[in-house]
């Protein structure tokens, strides 16, 4: 009976210890982990994000790139932190659900990591070089039969968003066009204005200005529906039954994180997300600010990975 009291003791004392631990959390600067370069979306939205937590709890947040891979290095760096809450990453849908599906990666995302919440989604927009006729996605699936194999169309890079939605194109009109890989959306850009490339599924970020000033014609967006952030758009889905391909970003820590820390972490980043000037900042970005349960973020994933999967077998593509 003494030795059950003593056990029953020390479990209570480590409740105990650890919902204190919560309280105080974070006690000291907080490392946020970017999976992609400095400059690109991800990083700017990690900014703001990670600088509006910092104002929550009274610390800095210290942001640290490790590009590379297309995300899959941050995203192993961040697995092998330390499992105390004082680093976490944003990782989006690349790294954490297409990454693996594509090549081996050195993580497990169910293994490695526990996932607090989604913080942002974000469509495609379907642009064309002005000399293109097409008006609307109809438009241009008729005119790229009529030139079967002729188009060039231009991907930011094996197995991101703009890659993929190009493939699922493809495989659901039978059109044949010619993928032309960047590194990203924004160096894709001049080469369609200078016509080197017909059409692109792009970031909204780095097309909106040359939309606005005529240098590329935008035909449609990739989400379900049609878009806060350019909401004058269809989605390409109402041309292309199916067409619905979404950019998302959340955020994961280290597998073995306490609970309770997770749980406060959760709360704050809630808050975070509510913010109105986080709101604007990232529909500046091109991308809406949302947030989700642990449960609806783990729900999400297993479904944008069933259907990828399923796209990159009908599709037959492959990470050269």
């Amino acid at each position: 009976m003494h030795k059950l009291s003593a056990v029953a003791l020390a479990l209570v004392s480590v409740v105990l210890c650890g919902s204190a631990s919560a309280q105080q959390y974070p006690a000291k600067p907080v490392k946020l982990i970017v999976t992609y370069p400095p400059g690109g979306s991800s990083d700017l939205m990690a900014r703001v994000f990670g600088q509006k937590l910092g104002e929550v709890w009274g610390q800095t947040v210290i942001v640290e790139s490790k590009p590379g891979a297309a995300g899959s290095i941050g995203m192993d760096y961040a697995a092998k932190q330390p499992a105390d809450g004082y680093s976490f990453v944003v990782g989006n849908i690349g790294p954490a659900a297409v990454n693996p599906l594509l090549s081996k990666v050195p993580y497990n995302m169910e293994r490695d990591f526990v996932a607090i919440s989604l913080i942002a989604t974000g469509p495609n927009v379907l642009v064309v070089h002005p000399d293109v006729p097409a008006k609307s996605l109809r438009e241009l699936t008729d005119y790229a039969k009529s030139r079967s194999g002729k188009l060039n169309y231009g991907t930011s890079g094996p197995g991101s968003i703009s890659h993929l939605t190009g493939a699922m194109y493809l495989n659901l009109t039978g059109i044949v066009a010619t993928e032309v890989p960047y590194k990203g959306g924004g160096v894709a850009m001049p080469d369609l204005i200078a016509g080197h490339i017909q059409y692109i599924f792009s970031d909204s970020l780095p097309a909106m200005g040359f939309i606005k000033t005529g240098k590329v014609r935008a035909l449609c967006v990739t989400g379900p529906e049609r878009s806060l952030i350019i909401p004058d758009l269809p989605p390409c889905a109402e041309s292309v039954p199916s067409l619905v391909a979404v950019n998302w970003w959340g955020v994961f820590m280290p597998a073995g994180t306490p609970k309770a820390i997770t749980d406060k972490f959760h709360a704050d980043l809630v808050k975070v997300m509510q913010d109105a000037e986080v709101k604007k900042k990232f529909a500046d970005l091109g991308v809406e600010a949302i947030y989700s349960t642990p449960e609806e973020f783990v729900s999400f994933m297993k479904s944008e990975t069933a259907k990828y999967s399923k796209l990159i077998k009908e599709a037959g593509i492959k990470v050269e």
